[in-house]
Order: C-alpha cells, then sequence, then structure tokens
C-alpha cells in the first residue's frame, strides 16, 4: 500500500479504537495527520470515530486547499493554528472525553497548569497543558488562542469542550491525549482527597531526565 493510504487506514484505526474505549462519543472528535506531500488529511465533519471511512477522509494539499474527499470538521481553525505554531506536529486529535472536560469546569484549577502532578507520565508526554476558556465549538477565535501561545504549548484543553493534542506522529498524538484523560481522571477520582502529588523536585527531575518543554 502507499504512503497515504496506510495514513487513511491508521486514522481509522485509531479511531475507531478511542471511541471503543469511550474516549470519545456520537459524532465529537476529530483527528488531523500530515501527508508525505505536506498536506493534511482530516476526519470529516459529523462523522463518528467509530464509521470512518478510509477513502471519505478529507485531504488538503500542502496549501491547505481541500482537493478531496468528504467536507471536514468544522474545527479546522484549530488544526490550522496547531500546523501554523508547531513545526514539528505530526498530527492532532481532539476529543470530547468526560474526565478532563469535568476537570476543566472545577473552579480550582491552574489554567496555566491544567493537571495535576499527580503521576510522571502526563507531564512526560505533554508537559504542561494549558486551559483555554470557553469557545462556541468551530469558533476561528479558538485557533487565535492557541496561536497566542506561539508553539509552547503541545496540549491545551478547552473549557467545558475537550482536549487537544499535537504529537509528532499520530500514535505519538493518540497516546499523548489518552494520557491526559487518564490524568484528568485520577484527578477527579481523587479530588477533595488530599492525595499525595509529586512534589516539585520529582516534577523539575522528570523534566530534565526526558527534556520536557516546562518554562514557557
Amino acid at each position: 500500500m502507499s504512503d497515504i493510504t496506510n495514513l487513511r487506514e491508521d486514522v481509522c484505526r485509531f479511531a475507531g479504537a478511542l471511541h471503543a474505549r469511550g474516549l470519545t462519543h456520537g459524532s465529537t472528535g476529530n483527528i488531523s495527520v500530515r501527508t508525505p506531500d505536506g498536506g493534511l488529511l482530516v476526519t470529516p465533519t459529523g462523522s463518528s470515530f467509530m464509521t470512518l471511512d478510509p477513502a471519505r477522509l478529507s485531504r488538503f494539499d500542502a496549501d491547505l486547499n481541500h482537493v478531496e474527499g468528504d467536507r471536514p470538521t468544522k474545527e479546522m481553525p484549530l488544526h490550522r493554528a496547531f500546523y501554523e505554531t508547531r513545526s514539528t506536529a505530526g498530527a492532532i486529535v481532539h476529543l470530547h472525553s468526560c474526565h478532563s472536560v469535568a476537570l476543566s469546569m472545577m473552579p480550582e484549577v491552574d489554567p496555566d497548569d491544567f493537571l495535576p502532578h499527580l503521576t510522571p507520565y502526563p507531564i512526560m508526554q505533554l508537559g504542561r497543558v494549558k486551559l483555554l476558556p470557553y469557545y462556541m465549538p468551530g469558533d476561528a477565535a479558538i485557533g487565535d488562542a492557541i496561536r497566542g501561545l506561539a508553539g509552547k504549548r503541545s496540549a491545551v484543553m478547552l473549557a467545558n469542550h475537550g482536549p487537544v493534542v499535537a504529537g509528532k506522529s499520530l500514535e505519538a498524538a493518540v497516546y499523548a491525549i489518552e494520557e491526559l484523560e487518564a490524568g484528568a481522571r485520577l484527578a477527579m477520582m481523587t479530588r477533595g482527597l488530599s492525595p499525595r502529588a509529586l512534589t516539585e523536585a520529582d516534577v523539575s527531575a522528570l523534566v530534565t531526565k526526558f527534556d520536557v518543554a516546562w518554562d514557557d
């Protein structure tokens, strides 16, 4: 199979797995991935991760003109913003995962460091996650807010909406957004119970050992 055919299959395979595990539901969520020619494959608007057809994925050329497939997700502004500001982004995943959305509505959350430091892997895979304000789905202002971060964050949480993660590859982006949801689930499970979190020294050691972008 050609590289583009493999990418089409990968998008549908990962999307189906995310849906099967309840990390998004109905026709929510969207994925984009860079193609070898510098363009994009994008999940179509109104589609379900459970029933994606590889042949009907939206395809964009290197100038981000829609050239093939169904109409793309209405969340293209956030995808474009990440690709424009993070040169290392090879794929972007956006979900409506329940625990991260629930955590985004809690009053004590730090907007500049969304996930509490309970386990090492969210720190290693995501760095600090930025909590952005609520925007209507599809609002171009979401893209403006992401551009305002100047590429310094690989993951953002859209308040009352869902997480968005950029990764070097589709696999990396999927694994990272799963880690974000797992971290949020732990935070909600232990909320109000005064759990023993990682210390500042623990976090600093992780950031240093795994070369995590943290201070921006």
